[in-house]
């Protein structure tokens, strides 16, 4: 027999129905907010992500103040858009709710099914359950005259660098990988070279196409890297970002740049003192 809801539970419910209610007056063509009628999921869409990349900076910075609320409007991002599939009569929330228990309870037999093994290989349940449904998705969609790919469903609107190392980790899943890093450093050696020849041709046609693309084979090769060394490379340039803002702070807060305009000498000098500061 289930237990009754808890009182948190209950208070949650109620909160989600309330948040659920509030969204569908701001759409409400008569009575509601003109902005936010004239919304669509592709004017939604960049919000969204902006939303989650501030959860991810909350985190970062160690906020849960913050985090609480940034959780909070990513949720509205998924109320918003799950107003304009039910005004399309396409879905609704519920719809997504829904769909999400089903997925984590598939993506979870060792919890929720008949064998429960703690033991199990957690990161091999989780991809089969993922190959079939990205299978089961194409043969909805029409496209089982294709073959899927275990490239399917990484998603474009990623980080690049994210979306980079994902696609290597699924390459990487049947056996198309380097075999040690020392084999990917020599790639970026190569690479590194390749680039030193585009540029070398700038006087010719299209050579800016040549370093743009040596360039991205360059990234990629180094994505590659730090998938070996377990580095996430988009937090690692995350906090490369970060460190470069508190060192070029260090030289703004000693150099008054609106009267003066000080040599590359001073300003490395300066940066060089603000790499001590922050070391310690």
């Amino acid at each position: 027999m289930a237990s009754a809801p808890s009182s948190l539970e209950s208070q949650s419910a109620s909160a989600i129905d309330r948040l659920i209610s509030i969204m569908a007056q701001l759409r409400n063509p008569k009575t509601g907010c003109p902005w936010d009628v004239a919304q669509d999921f592709a004017s939604i869409a960049p919000y969204t992500i902006e939303e989650a990349y501030e959860v991810a900076e909350a985190i970062a910075q160690k906020d849960m103040e913050a985090l609480q609320e940034e959780l909070g409007d990513l949720l509205l991002q998924v109320v918003f858009h799950a107003r304009m599939a039910e005004e399309a009569g396409l879905f609704a929330f519920d719809h997504v709710v829904e769909g999400l228990v089903d997925k984590l309870i598939r993506r979870h037999p060792h919890v929720f099914g008949d064998s429960v093994g703690r033991n199990q290989d957690i990161h091999k349940i989780w991809e089969e359950a993922k190959t079939a449904e990205r299978a089961a998705k194409a043969l909805k969609t029409g496209a089982s005259a294709k073959m899927p790919s275990i490239l399917d469903g990484v998603a474009l609107a990623l980080p690049a660098l994210t979306r980079a190392e994902k696609l290597q980790n699924r390459a990487a899943k049947v056996g198309f990988d380097w075999p040690s890093p020392v084999q990917v450093l020599d790639k970026i050696e190569e690479e590194i070279g390749e680039l030193r020849a585009a540029l070398s041709q700038s006087g010719a046609d299209g050579s800016q196409a040549a370093i743009h693309e040596e360039f991205g084979d360059l990234l990629f090769a180094i994505v590659n890297l730090g998938r070996w060394l377990k580095i996430d490379s988009e937090q690692s340039l995350r906090d490369c970002n970060q460190k470069f803002i508190n060192r070029f702070n260090y030289i703004e807060e000693n150099i008054d740049f609106n009267k003066k305009t000080p040599s590359l000498g001073e300003m490395e000098a300066l940066w060089q003192e603000a790499k001590k500061i922050y070391k310690k």
